[in-house]
């Protein structure tokens, strides 16, 4: 608890710290911040070219707006999972595999198709996204059908 001198003023004033999924919160916290630069990327590149909407058949646009929609497409199920499947007491290292398996796979399929479009290191990316995905939702679904 969160050490106070005096009452609180609400029931939000204290908080347990046990109670937080800090594994979930660690990477959402990450993965939020790597968000930013994908964003920030395609925006930049909106301004160089004037190309308000679509890709302008621009491919250096293309691509970064792939890398930033495929990143969005997939990382937010997979940590709500995660965080869903935290709350339920998968076990730490379950956790931090399926986490950082997501890490690398969407740092590696943003740098592949950002550089280069197509190659087997935006496949691995991919693969290394679905694991979490399944592993985390299939634990969600076996805690409400095998518990």
């Amino acid at each position: 608890m969160i050490a106070t001198n005096s009452q609180p003023s609400s029931k939000f004033e204290e908080i347990n710290i046990m109670t937080l999924p800090i594994i979930s919160c660690a990477f959402i916290g990450m993965f939020a911040l790597i968000q930013v630069p994908l964003t920030w990327m395609v925006g930049l590149r909106r301004v160089h070219t004037n190309i308000q909407f679509f890709d302008g058949g621009d491919v250096t646009l293309l691509r970064r707006m792939r890398a930033h929609g495929n990143y969005t497409e997939t990382v937010p199920i997979v940590l709500l999972a995660m965080l869903v499947s935290e709350l339920s007491h998968m076990p730490s290292w379950a956790l931090y595999l399926g986490g950082f398996s997501l890490l690398l796979g969407r740092l590696l399929h943003a740098y592949v198709i950002v550089r280069h479009g197509w190659g087997n290191g935006r496949a691995i990316g991919m693969l290394l996204t679905f694991a979490p995905m399944i592993g985390f939702g299939g634990w969600c679904l076996s805690r409400v059908f095998v518990s």
